[in-house]
């Protein structure tokens, strides 16, 4: 019997090129499928923020899952599309978290910075005749309502004895605001940075007063149930790495501070004083943290910025943050 090994070796090579073909088939249904289940965390960021960052710092590379950024001009809207599950993960002001928590958001704080509280202020415009805050009686304030900006219009009226009732409070934006005082609509504007830096710098407006022994100036990493319910080693991942790269950006301002102006379009000089002056740390979420915010809260209610009073130990998740406990 004779054997053709031509016509065999045909036979064997088809085989082979049948079956690498469907591994091949096979593995990329399992990378596409893999490629589908991939997590996607939908984060909310503002000027001068985390996206810039993580990215400077190093701490964006080789991300497990996906992040897909969103900028916003204030917490507000990053609030309100958290609450609409339009996004994962935001970063806000505590009372700014606070108000919309109490409305009865699917929300939660589970991490966040410290920045020094000279760096929320009430500015004026140069040629305005207001020196300090015994001033502002009469006058028209913006702020963000529900957030830092009304926060600070009414523990500086309280702390120079005047009636809340004796100014006028004006909701406005961070945009619309600064505006607004350019124009001479308003009187003072309540804000943060690097806001307070741009209008400093730029608009040469000047600080009448600030928010030292007034506010905790925490600013929290929020997540939304869901995310936390369906993301969790996900959510957790992002908390540690802009922790480190809370960490890095202290010894390395003005790396931080060109990165984000090219990123955001903001001036360079602006960020670098805007991220010099706030120092921001990251902090762990510990009884500490929750006594001061409560202490917050409870003189937000009595403002009547928060319409009931809130336990804010039910609005954190600690254990996002619970394994760097005594760092703060």
């Amino acid at each position: 019997m004779s054997i053709n090994f031509s016509s065999l070796d045909h036979s064997i090579t088809r085989r082979l090129a049948t079956s690498l073909l469907a591994a091949a088939i096979t593995l990329s249904t399992a990378a596409a499928s893999l490629a589908a289940d991939a997590v996607v965390l939908r984060v909310g960021d503002q000027k001068g923020g985390n996206r810039s960052l993580l990215e400077i710092s190093g701490y964006a590379k080789d991300l497990p899952y996906k992040i897909e950024w969103s900028e916003f001009p204030a917490a507000a809207p990053i609030l309100e599309a958290l609450n609409a599950g339009a996004l994962d993960v935001g970063y806000t002001g505590d009372l700014s978290f606070l108000s919309v928590y109490a409305a009865g958001a699917p929300i939660k704080a589970i991490g966040g910075t410290r920045s020094d509280a000279k760096t929320q202020a009430i500015l004026v415009r140069q040629d305005s005749p207001i020196k300090s805050a015994a001033d502002l009686r009469g006058k028209r304030l913006a702020g963000t309502r529900g957030g830092w900006g009304q926060f600070l219009i009414d523990a500086t009226l309280e702390k120079a004895q005047i009636k809340l009732e004796d100014a006028t409070f004006a909701p406005l934006g961070p945009v619309d605001a600064k505006i607004a005082l350019v124009a001479g609509s308003i009187d003072a504007w309540a804000v943060w940075e690097p806001y307070v830096s741009f209008a400093t710098l730029k608009d040469k407006a000047r600080v009448i007063a600030d928010g030292e022994g007034l506010t905790p100036t925490i600013t929290f990493i929020v997540a939304s149930n869901n995310a936390i319910a369906t993301k969790r080693a996900a959510v957790h991942d992002l908390v540690q790495r802009l922790n480190k790269a809370r960490l890095w950006s202290l010894d390395h301002v003005a790396e931080y501070a060109r990165s984000t102006a090219e990123l955001t379009r903001l001036p360079e000089d602006v960020l670098l004083s805007a991220y010099t002056a706030q120092r921001t740390s990251p902090i762990v979420i510990d009884e500490n943290v929750v006594k001061e915010i409560q202490a917050a809260s409870d003189r937000s209610t009595r403002y009547g910025i928060l319409p009931k009073k809130l336990d804010v130990n039910q609005a954190v998740d600690r254990s996002f943050t619970a394994a760097a406990a005594g760092s703060n």
